[in-house]
């Protein structure tokens, strides 16, 4: 149902197979993330949290988990609850970007400016190419009046990850940029 663009006739179904397969924890945790994964493609970030929540209950440790529910948090505007997601990760797996980039994502949108860059510079000391860590930290650069450094930033995302969904948001943001304050 999902590779067929159906993800909310597929996210219910997996809540109801997580329930009632008699697999293992790991394997009911695992059936609930994707269902979590299921409703965001379907654009109920609630409903997404919900489903990772319990899976969460079964598999507390598992930073998939945490970073796929501090993104539905993030997206219902629950922003604490994103950060604490993320940051719950980022200590379970200091050596992964994606909970620091989450973190810093969180930090800002909360207008802690600089912890927010603290968090995307590890970011970046841990995968000096990823884009949607160069994408943030292109963000924060516009927002601390950096234009030239966020440019750099975001044609680096361009330039080194083409056809991925941070290039498209570098591209939207330098084009915000071109256009000037007022159409910011």
């Amino acid at each position: 149902m999902l590779a067929l663009g159906e993800p909310e006739r597929a996210a219910p179904r997996l809540e109801a197979l997580a329930a009632s397969t008699g697999a293992g924890t790991a394997a009911r945790a695992a059936v609930l993330g994707q269902a979590g994964q299921a409703w965001m493609v379907a654009g109920q970030p609630t409903r997404a949290f919900g489903a990772i929540t319990m899976a969460l209950a079964l598999t507390p440790e598992d930073v998939d988990l945490l970073i796929d529910r501090a993104i539905a948090a993030a997206a219902m505007g629950r922003l604490r609850d994103a950060f604490a997601d993320a940051d719950r990760a980022s200590s379970l797996d200091p050596q992964r970007v994606e909970p620091w980039i989450y973190r810093a994502a969180a930090l800002r949108r909360l207008d802690r400016p600089q912890e927010a860059l603290r968090d995307i510079e590890r970011a970046l000391a841990l995968d000096p190419a990823s884009p949607e860590a160069l994408l943030e930290r292109g963000i924060l650069r516009q927002l601390q009046g950096d234009s030239a450094g966020a440019r750099a930033d975001w044609e680096s995302v361009i330039a080194n990850s083409p056809d991925s969904a941070a290039a498209d948001l570098a591209q939207q943001n330098l084009a915000l940029n071109e256009a000037g304050p007022s159409r910011r």
